[in-house]
């Protein structure tokens, strides 16, 4: 069966194996990137523990800048490192404008790559459904050429067709699952930001 779907692919068209190779790009980019974001909030979350730990252990602020620079994926030591090592601040209200400033900056951090996931889980259908239509054609092609319509002349267009179809399928499905998941992630993290704020206004200028 392998080696069947490998002799489609190889006899396809240019305009299919041109699909073939968008899709493979597309699949190979996303699951770059659902790899380097599993290790990303895996790293994040276990930092952000630690920080909390720290945090809840110590009224120093300094000490507390000083344990955050350990953290460099931790968005809240991010946070936390961020305005405090600035110091430009004079009343609760300019430090919230800070705070919300450099939450927005995190937040977009944990986000990044995420919009890719996206693109691909709702283009690569279309683009799978593109050289299924183009195969199709071809069908259609080879039985006006050949003047019959038996399985040995429709067999190879539809097949082509559908192996771009699977193709799509098998690019948009995961990416469509790690966006929601990754997603949901980051609202979290970034919830716990806008939490952690509002503790640090007190911490701070206490």
């Amino acid at each position: 069966m392998e080696q069947s779907v490998l002799q489609m692919i190889l006899q396809s068209g240019l305009v299919v194996k041109g699909v073939l190779i968008i899709l493979l790009v597309f699949s190979i980019v996303s699951w770059t990137i659902i790899f380097y974001k599993w290790r990303l909030f895996s790293k994040a979350d276990s930092e952000s523990q630690i920080f909390m730990r720290t945090y809840n252990s110590t009224r120093n602020p300094k000490e507390l800048f000083t344990a955050a620079k350990r953290f460099e994926l931790s968005p809240i030591a991010r946070l936390f490192k961020s305005v405090y090592a600035e110091k430009v601040y004079s009343d609760k209200q300019e430090l919230r404008r800070m705070l919300k400033r450099y939450a927005t900056l995190e937040a977009a951090r944990t986000e990044r790559y995420l919009h890719f996931l996206a693109t691909t889980g709702t283009t690569t259908p279309f683009i799978g459904l593109f050289g299924t239509v183009w195969g199709i054609m071809n069908a259609f092609t080879g039985i006006g050429a050949a003047g019959s319509a038996s399985l040995a002349v429709v067999a190879p267009g539809i097949a082509e067709a559908l192996v771009t179809t699977a193709m799509g399928l098998v690019a948009a499905i995961p990416a469509v699952i790690f966006y929601n998941y990754y997603l949901s992630r980051a609202n979290t993290m970034i919830i716990t930001m806008e939490d952690f704020s509002e503790e640090l206004v007190d911490y701070i200028l206490s």
